[in-house]
């Protein structure tokens, strides 16, 4: 079979308006935040990234802090839950329009969770409604990268205005996403019962 007919097949089976999958998406974005003195609530002073637009919801938002200590000297600018009186959500939201998460879309991040916190994917679908991944990082005792494959989670619905889930929601689709962030779902406990991101990447693409 020579390189023409195997396009001809290829495209024969794929659903109409499919196209041919054009390799793994590479890094769309990363955040780092400003390396600067820690303050609470974090705002969009503390974004590095000129790219991106930070947005925070839920009851707890007011205590989101950027954190940052003088000793350990490796200690990274980060956020931090502990104070939030409530629950929370950050999320991203990228200038130059939506972005397809779809295919082999994954997001990684270095994060550092304390008591029960396990740190969650949310994503602003589309139609304005938002997913929360079932697939969490959890607790651990150091700094630890961690890694989600989009298309192999499961996702509940994000009341986004109150940082709590509710129904599953079946095949939601990633290939508009508004806006990328991060919950546990809990408020702060202080320092024994926090979640804690240095940093976070996208890999995906500008949705068409």
């Amino acid at each position: 079979m020579n390189h023409s007919t195997a396009v001809i097949l290829l495209m024969s089976i794929l659903p109409l308006g499919a196209q041919p999958t054009a390799g793994r998406p590479g890094l769309l974005f990363r955040e780092d935040w400003k390396e600067t003195p820690a303050e609470k609530p974090v705002t969009q002073a503390h974004v590095a990234n000129g790219k991106l637009v930070l947005v925070l919801y839920g009851p707890g938002k007011i205590g989101i802090k950027k954190s940052h200590h003088d000793r350990p000297a490796d200690d990274p600018y980060y956020i931090w839950s502990g104070e939030a009186p409530g629950n929370w959500a950050v999320a991203l939201r990228l200038r130059e329009g939506l972005v397809d998460l779809s295919g082999q879309a994954k997001i990684r991040w270095r994060s550092k969770q304390a008591g029960f916190r396990q740190l969650r994917v949310i994503l602003k679908l589309p139609d304005g409604s938002w997913v929360v991944g079932a697939e969490a990082d959890p607790p651990s005792v150091d700094w630890r990268e961690f890694e989600f494959v989009l298309a192999g989670m499961s996702w509940r619905r994000l009341n986004v205005d109150t940082a709590t889930e509710s129904k599953w929601v079946a095949a939601p689709d990633l290939s508009r996403v508004a806006e990328i962030g991060f919950t546990d779902l809990m408020p702060g406990g202080g320092s024994d019962a926090c979640s804690r991101l240095d940093w976070i990447e996208v890999y995906g693409r500008l949705a068409q």
